[in-house]
């Protein structure tokens, strides 16, 4: 009798571990039973939609067009403070979008960091917003840019990389400067990062599970923001368009958690070892913006990144948190600096 019960246990345990694991199918906008399509979107050639917004004036009449990313947890309603005075001054027009998975844009299962770029090249000529144009990408949305200098560098007029996202498994970072930047990230971020990089097919389980925190800025923990953080979440107004449920409705697992799998997983390159995609200009057509005081980026990482590619112009904000493109001046001094430099 011992035999059919253990096999009974191993079968059941089997069972429960196979349904802890699998992400449940997503809620593709649209579709029966799924969210509303609210939106304007475009079809691509796979047969997935993407939304998107635009601001500024129009792009017929625009001297200046600019792909804003969004980055974790995000989306395109994410709102830049740029004053509608420099917007009429430079003729800047801004396409959002929300990236595969997120928001009203279909999930890609096989997205990949090369499959950002290209959807971002699909995009813009679906709405033919011309050849050329500029990218910003912001923290997680940064990885995108990194895509688009290496697979789309001929659309491209030029590129920012606000507070982006790192790899501590970039090949070519020496190990020594990995580790000393993993180490200041909080635990659970860690062991979150490690999960994603070498065991992603755990991850949905590791997010889902309640024993331990998985990632601190999901998990309302206060210490990943710093002081300059906190005294600008506290003076902004709350923005009624980045609903958390809207951003992941159609599943967390195919927005935030595949967003860890493809940015912390294997890349096709080490962007330490990319060749300037705008050699004939005379300034950085590539800027990479950090604040000094970033918890959640290590400011170790991209000064050395720019360190190694000296095509990047650096800026380093001395009291910066991770969000300090979210004031002002200091998201005017990043579209002044990529339009005009």
């Amino acid at each position: 009798m011992l035999n059919p019960i253990a096999a009974t246990v191993v079968v059941g345990l089997l069972g429960w571990a196979y349904n802890a694991i699998k992400p449940p199918p997503p809620r593709i906008c649209g579709s029966p039973g799924g969210p509303p399509v609210t939106s304007r979107r475009v079809k691509l050639s796979d047969g997935r939609h993407l939304a998107y917004r635009e601001a500024g004036v129009p792009k017929e009449e625009a001297t200046y067009k600019i792909i804003v990313i969004h980055g974790f947890s995000s989306s395109k309603d994410l709102s830049l403070p740029v004053s509608q005075e420099l917007i009429d001054e430079l003729g800047i027009y801004l396409l959002h979008f929300d990236r595969a998975g997120y928001g009203e844009s279909d999930p890609h299962p096989s997205r990949s960091v090369k499959s950002e770029a290209f959807d971002i090249q699909e995009l813009a000529d679906i709405l033919q917003i011309g050849d050329k144009f500029y990218v910003i990408g912001i923290s997680m949305g940064a990885y995108p840019v990194w895509s688009c200098l290496r697979y789309i560098p001929h659309r491209l007029s030029g590129a920012s990389l606000v507070v982006p996202f790192v790899s501590y498994w970039w090949p070519c970072i020496p190990q020594n400067l990995s580790r000393e930047a993993f180490r200041m990230l909080p635990w659970p971020d860690r062991r979150t990062f490690l999960v994603a990089r070498h065991t992603p097919w755990l991850l949905y389980w590791w997010m889902s599970q309640k024993w331990f925190p998985s990632l601190s800025i999901m998990s309302g923990n206060m210490e990943i923001f710093s002081p300059d953080d906190l005294e600008l979440v506290k003076s902004l107004p709350p923005d009624p368009t980045q609903i958390q449920e809207k951003i992941t409705q159609q599943g967390e697992h195919e927005s935030l958690y595949r967003d860890l799998m493809v940015g912390f997983g294997k890349w096709e390159f080490d962007p330490t070892e990319m060749s300037n995609p705008f050699p004939d200009k005379e300034e950085g057509g590539v800027h990479i913006w950090q604040g000094y005081e970033d918890r959640i980026i290590p400011y170790t990482m991209n000064r050395y990144i720019s360190q190694k590619l000296p095509w990047i112009h650096y800026h380093e904000i001395p009291k910066g948190g991770h969000f300090f493109i979210f004031k002002n001046n200091e998201c005017e001094a990043v579209i002044r600096a990529l339009l005009l430099s």
